[in-house]
């Protein structure tokens, strides 16, 4: 990816802005990516433009098979399945479907069936129905959880997992064990994450397309 391209910076005034900020990110992290590659320094440097915090270089961890299996994906136009609709909204430039069924009727039911968060159903609704792509989760470690179980059951066709839910409850602990798992992904360390990771890492990977 061109530095022309940091951030969807297409101006004058906003590309010089954008290469200035990336000047400042490689100054202030570049010990901790020097052994990345480079869409996984990508990665990492949009996370901490977006956040304004150096401490996620050392916090974020990837699979060494996260960026060829969900860029793969994405080259095949796949859904992309999210967790809550801020998290779609803020995923731009993509050509294939970005999807969020936390508001889905059936998914509601099925949370209040089976006592679990509309979270963690909208992955068994997407699972049901034909998913196929990329799971990402900023906010819920409950989605997260799920969808490494229907992955194990085979019950999921899931490409990777964008694991970097944000909190005190159960966040840590659902991105320990996506991390120890097989399949592809991206997690940070700790009760850290939100929203704008989940979305600085899949718009990261867009911009290779």
């Amino acid at each position: 990816m061109s530095d022309k391209m940091f951030m969807g910076a297409s101006t004058k005034q906003g590309l010089d802005i954008a290469n200035k900020s990336r000047e400042i990110i490689r100054n202030l992290i570049g010990d901790d990516v020097k052994d990345l590659n480079p869409a996984e320094r990508d990665i990492v440097e949009r996370i901490v433009h977006s956040t304004a915090d150096p401490e996620y270089a050392k916090l974020v961890k990837i699979s060494p098979d996260f960026v060829d299996a969900a860029m793969a994906s994405l080259k095949n136009k796949e859904t992309i399945l999210t967790d809550i609709n801020m998290v779609k909204y803020g995923i731009t430039r993509y050509e294939g479907e970005v999807e969020c069924y936390i508001k889905n009727k059936e998914v509601i039911k099925i949370a209040k069936e089976n006592q679990i968060t509309r979270a963690a159903a909208a992955m068994r609704y997407a699972a049901d129905n034909g998913f196929e792509g990329i799971v990402v989760s900023g906010n819920a470690p409950t989605a997260v959880f799920e969808a490494m179980d229907l992955y194990e059951k085979g019950e999921m066709n899931l490409k990777a997992i964008v694991g970097v839910p944000v909190g005190f409850v159960g966040a840590a602990d659902s991105k320990e064990a996506l991390h120890n798992s097989n399949i592809p992904n991206i997690i940070v360390e700790g009760p850290k994450g939100g929203t704008p990771i989940a979305v600085a890492c899949v718009n990261s990977l867009i911009q290779h397309l």
